[in-house]
This record gives structure tokens, C-alpha cells and sequence, in this order.
């Protein structure tokens, strides 16, 4: 039979048959492409377009300058001080005590009061000290009878001397008889030793008081010392006859001031500091024994340096720095005021201004009041109010 001339059956070989692809499905993925690619075009411009809006927003929006207060760095020569804390020690101070036992039958002084030298405070029982005291001295008159008649007869050579020479040591003995009994009485009354303040009364009347028994204190206020300590290092610097101002909590915004007068001659092995003395005034009687101060001593000029107040440096971590002002011409011609965060080197702070040693050059202009709202390159506009007072310490409630 022969193959082609079967029914349905191509007489073209099987093997010859070409697969073509569709039309449909080639427009479907020219379509689905040209799709994809508008999308992505879309997404970019979409970005390129609103990063450009954005900008030109902050552009055109820049935020209004900010108000500050506008300091001087000036070159000045500032005290070279020396500071330290320490406390003031009674230049004479004493506890009255009693040297002997006895009870006490009269209490002299009010506490508080101001004494003289030799005022009498407290009275021990004294009878039996009295007692002895008149029989010494009638011993002595016995005795100074007899060696008068015993030298009146020596002088007529009718007695001998060895009745004068026992007289004489009857009457001697009397005598010291007297002194001792004289020194104990003495010792029953006790005395302030020098002028000064009295403290709290301790003792009672009737109280048997021994030997050594706080009675009260005595504090001359007249003149006090203030004792401070500095390292080994600052040692050098330090002379006796310098001026030491000092100030107390109890009286915030006062000095006092005085003069080193003594200078330990040995440095401490366990700190490697050395101790001062500074001899202080105190006319008033208002500074106290005992009260914690901070001392600073007075040491010679050093050359002229930079300063800027102090509210002007901000301290952070990464470095102290001030905000400098420069002016800057914009396309209107006209001048606006820009800040650029400066870093500096700063030294010591004195008396609320503080040393620059990098960085500032006499005559720059810094931002001393208002740095908290600022930024490299922020504009700005000085304030017309008065910057206000930078002092040495906060005030003290």
C-alpha cells in the first residue's frame, strides 16, 4: 500500500515538520517588556524628581538665624593663682581643765562670754588649803619673832649662833610652808589662761572635778590659721610672706585674706604633698575653727594670654571649642553673620573668663550666650540685650 495516498496522511516525510512560534505570545512579551521598562523609568525619575524638590525646599527654606550674645576674645594678663582646700585651726585654743582634784563650790563665767587673760572661771573647795595657810602663817610670825630676839642677842654676844641659825629654818620652813599651800589654793581656782571666747559650759556647781576634766573652751578669734596641703609639683612656687585668699561656705561672694607664714619642710611620703599655713585676720570673729575653706594663693604674673568668658567654651568629650562668628556676603550684596565650631586648647579658668592657648587670636568674636540651638554654619544675629554677668562661683542658697 502505498503511503501517500492514505487518507489524512501528508506526503511530506514526518522528519521534514518545522514548530514555529506563535505571533500571540512574541506581542505578549514585547508588551510585558515595555511595560517593566516604563515602570523603571518611572521609579527613577520619581526619586531624581522629588530628591530635587526636597533640596530645593531647604534651599528656599533655610530656618530664621538664631539670636545670640556675641563676646570679645581679648588678650589680658590674668592672676596667676594657686588653689587648695584645707581648714582654719584656732591660732590659741585650749580646753580649761583644773590641775588638782576638788569640788566645785562657784562657777564664774557665762558661756559664750569674752574673758581677759587671768579672769577668774571656776572655784574648788579650798578649807583645808585655807586651814594650812593660816597655820603657816602664824608659824611664820612665831618664827620670825624668835630669830629677831636670837639675832639681838647674838649682836650683844649673849645667845649663840646656832639659836639664830635654828630660828632661821624655823622661819624659812614656815615660809615655804606658806608658798605651797599658797600654789594649791591657786590651782583651786581655775583661770582663762589667755583673752579669748568661751564655749559650753560642762561641769555644774557641786560636781566633783578631777584632775584633767573638761570645764569649758577657750578660743582666741582674733587671728586664725588655715591649713591646706599642695602637691610636690606647685611646692616651687610656694614663699612665705605670699598673699592667700580664702573663702567659706557660711559667707558665699566674701574673701579674706592672708599671709603664708609657714611652709613644712617636708613632703609628705604617703601623699608627696606638702603643708601650708597661712596666718588669717579675723577682726570680725566670724570665721571659726574648723571650718572647711578654699584657699588660693597669689603667685606672680604671667605674660598676657587670650581669654573669652567662660559660658563661651563648650566642654564635651571630644574637645573643648567655641562657636567663632565670621561674616559672609550673600548674592544681594548684602552681609549676614555665620558661626563655624572652632575647636581650642583652653588653660586655667579665673574670675569667669577662660584661657585660651590654641586656637583664638585676639579680637575673633565668639558666641557666649545661646550655643545650644547652633550648628557649624548657622546664621546668626546679635541679640541687643546685655549678655549677662559670668561670676567667678555660682551663688550659693
Amino acid at each position: 500500500m502505498n503511503i501517500v495516498t492514505e487518507h489524512k496522511i501528508s506526503g511530506k516525510p514526518i522528519v521534514d515538520k518545522t514548530h514555529k512560534r506563535p505571533v500571540r505570545m512574541v506581542r505578549w512579551f514585547i508588551v510585558v517588556g515595555l511595560l517593566l521598562a516604563l515602570l523603571v523609568g518611572g521609579l527613577v525619575w520619581f526619586n531624581y524628581f522629588r530628591g530635587k524638590m526636597i533640596a530645593q525646599f531647604f534651599a528656599n527654606n533655610k530656618p530664621p538665624p538664631v539670636s545670640v550674645n556675641v563676646a570679645t576674645a581679648k588678650s589680658e594678663t590674668i592672676p596667676n593663682l594657686l588653689t587648695a582646700v584645707g581648714d582654719l585651726a584656732a591660732v590659741h585654743q585650749v580646753n580649761v581643765t583644773s590641775d588638782v582634784n576638788g569640788r566645785i563650790t562657784d562657777i564664774q563665767f557665762t558661756a559664750g562670754a569674752s574673758v581677759k587673760a587671768g579672769t577668774p572661771l571656776v572655784q574648788l573647795f579650798d578649807g583645808p588649803e585655807q586651814g594650812d595657810l593660816a597655820n603657816y602663817k602664824a608659824q611664820q610670825r612665831v618664827a620670825q619673832i624668835s630669830l629677831d630676839r636670837a639675832k639681838q642677842l647674838a649682836e650683844r654676844q649673849v645667845g649663840p649662833q646656832a639659836t639664830v641659825d635654828t630660828a632661821q629654818a624655823a622661819f624659812d620652813q614656815a615660809s615655804a610652808g606658806i608658798a605651797k599651800t599658797e600654789a594649791i589654793i591657786s590651782q583651786k581656782l581655775v583661770r582663762a589662761p589667755f583673752d579669748g571666747e568661751l564655749g559650753v559650759r560642762r561641769v555644774e556647781v557641786g560636781q566633783y572635778l578631777t584632775a584633767g576634766t573638761q570645764i569649758v573652751s577657750l578660743t582666741d578669734l582674733s587671728a586664725l590659721y588655715a591649713n591646706f596641703t599642695v602637691t610636690e609639683k606647685d611646692s616651687g612656687q610656694l614663699k612665705v610672706g605670699q598673699i592667700v585668699r580664702i573663702a567659706v561656705d557660711a559667707y558665699p561672694g566674701r574673701t579674706f585674706e592672708g599671709k603664708i607664714t609657714t611652709i613644712e619642710p617636708q613632703i609628705a611620703a604617703e601623699t608627696r604633698n606638702i603643708r601650708v599655713q597661712a596666718t588669717i585676720q579675723n577682726p570680725d570673729r566670724i570665721l571659726k575653727p574648723g571650718m572647711f575653706v578654699t584657699t588660693t594663693v597669689v603667685l606672680p604674673d604671667k605674660p598676657p594670654v587670650v581669654t573669652v568668658p567662660e559660658t563661651a567654651v563648650d566642654y564635651t568629650l571630644y574637645g573643648d571649642s567655641v562657636f567663632l562668628l565670621s561674616e559672609k556676603k550673600e548674592e544681594d550684596g548684602k552681609t549676614s553673620l555665620t558661626v563655624t565650631r572652632t575647636f581650642v586648647q583652653t588653660g586655667k579658668r579665673v574670675e569667669g573668663r577662660a584661657e585660651i592657648l590654641k586656637g583664638l587670636k585676639d579680637g575673633d568674636r565668639v558666641v557666649a550666650v545661646g550655643q545650644l540651638k547652633l550648628q557649624s554654619g548657622s546664621a546668626v544675629t546679635i541679640s541687643t540685650d546685655p549678655t549677662p554677668p559670668i561670676p567667678a562661683k555660682p551663688p550659693r542658697y
